[in-house]
């Protein structure tokens, strides 16, 4: 930015601070608002560092980050480490500005291994069996397209209780509400228990969509250090020792992206901790269900402030929009008042397919030919992978790969997208905006993959890895 830049956003800051009325932070992001909607301020200009602004206009430092903050959740501004903080601009963000998306773009020119996904089988089919069989019953349609509960029909909540149901970890249908999927679920979840400035802590990888919900909400998010096991007990309560948390999200059964498993010691660990530092649980159990004979949830270890999150997107068919969260009971009445006002309800005629699944067992039939098929696409590619460093889960869809000194991994995705491949990059679910670690995420479930086109996707990831991305550096695609 040009030193007469600089000065003219200093004296604009100044007149409209001293004229505005509010918090001092509020007033100032509006200023700097209004300063870029008039043009005084233009895109692709960096703002003064925080320090040298407030001295400038008489205010602190932690008003004017404040400030930057608010801007940035508005999505008028992105701050880069290291860089500072720019009027947004095309083309200025990171890959991970651009937010989470769940459905793979371009499907025709790229083979999409980047996603995880349900792979398809019969579901369609059973699908129009389920749908005959529910016309059949008039008084059963009528009551799905009426208004319901905001927590669900009961026999609906008494499915989702089913569904999450596992060893001695047995929901109450009282405490289950139902909702349009995990990522609704979550939504609804920090609706009703967090307000804008709260402080979520979760593993420094974590799940994009947890990303996307907390900036769209202004919850902060803080990374907890993690290990082969997920995230770390003692990085976890010097957090909280540091500063005021919140609520901890978390994925301790086939974590997403690394997909580590945690021990049940170290979840009663974990649920102790939360219990001294008073933080409310939110486990996700979304990839979790894959693994039909899994360990405890934390929650189970501290169930008056335990969440659990499931649906059926991974494990029977993702359009289906089913899920389901168990809570507290002293927490229903305050997420129902979230559901009823991110949609009124849950979809009944979803939650009514669903339920007729889970009662008659095709849930759990479709379940098992998932974690089959996603066990005979790994075995088909398990050789290109020979030589390097990964981690995965018997019913995780995803290798966790490591990428070997010198290459960076955005060389790697580069070098792939060239042959028309795409995967996934630390960075897409990185908490921090400073470093990550050099790996990528790529997954067998891309609906549309035939065996071979699944081949040359791992082949191509291959070549790359073992020969190197330096003929491809510096290109700009």
């Amino acid at each position: 930015m040009t030193v007469k830049g600089s000065i003219d956003t200093v004296s604009i800051c100044r007149d409209l601070l001293a004229s505005g009325v509010g918090v001092k932070y509020k007033r100032l992001a509006k200023a700097i608002e209004e300063a870029i909607r008039v043009g005084s301020i233009r895109a692709g200009d960096k703002l003064p560092p925080h320090r040298i602004l407030a001295d400038k206009i008489g205010v602190t430092a932690g008003t004017v980050s404040n400030a930057y903050a608010e801007l940035e959740r508005t999505g008028l501004v992105v701050a880069r480490v290291g860089d500072g903080t720019f009027v947004r601009k095309r083309d200025q963000e990171r890959s991970r500005d651009a937010g989470f998306h769940n459905f793979p773009g371009a499907p025709d020119r790229f083979h999409d291994m980047s996603h995880n996904m349900h792979i398809p089988g019969v579901e369609a089919d059973l699908l129009a069996l389920t749908l005959t069989q529910i016309a059949k019953d008039p008084e059963r349609l009528q009551e799905l397209l009426l208004y319901t509960p905001e927590a669900g029909i009961l026999r609906h909540r008494q499915a989702g209780a089913k569904w999450l149901a596992h060893g001695n970890f047995q929901p109450s249908p009282e405490q289950i509400v139902c909702v349009n999927g995990s990522q609704h679920g979550l939504l609804a979840v920090l609706m009703a228990t967090m307000r804008a400035g709260d402080t979520l802590i979760t593993e420094q990888l974590t799940y994009p969509g947890l990303i996307s919900v907390s900036r769209l909400l202004g919850i902060k998010l803080m990374g907890v250090e993690v290990d082969k096991e997920g995230l770390l007990p003692a990085s976890l309560d010097e957090l909280c020792r540091a500063h005021r948390i919140n609520a901890l999200y978390c994925t301790p059964t086939i974590q997403n992206p690394t997909t580590a498993l945690m021990s049940l010691a170290r979840r009663e660990v974990i649920a102790q901790l939360c219990r001294e530092h008073n933080l409310l649980i939110i486990e996700d159990e979304t990839h979790a269900v894959l693994m039909r004979e899994r360990p405890l949830p934390i929650s189970y270890f501290a169930p008056e402030r335990g969440v659990v999150i499931g649906s059926l997107s991974k494990a029977v068919a993702a359009g289906l929009r089913a899920g389901y969260v168990h809570m507290p009971a002293a927490m229903v009445s305050r997420m129902t008042a979230a559901i009823r006002n991110s949609c009124w309800m849950a979809t009944p005629l979803s939650l009514e397919i669903a339920n007729v699944w889970i009662d008659d067992g095709t849930t759990f039939r479709l379940l098992d030919e998932q974690t089959k098929e996603i066990e005979r696409r790994k075995t088909l590619v398990m050789g290109q992978l020979e030589g390097m460093t990964y981690r995965t889960h018997q019913f995780s869809p995803h290798f966790w790969i490591d990428v070997p000194a010198p290459w960076r991994a955005s060389e790697i995705d580069r070098n792939l997208r060239q042959r028309n491949q795409v995967v996934a990059t630390a960075e897409a679910f990185s908490v921090s905006r400073g470093t990550f670690p050099e790996c990528i995420r790529i997954s067998v479930s891309n609906a549309s993959s035939g065996d071979g086109i699944l081949r040359e996707g791992f082949a191509a990831l291959a070549d790359v890895m073992r020969n190197g991305a330096e003929p491809l550096m510096g290109m700009v695609l």
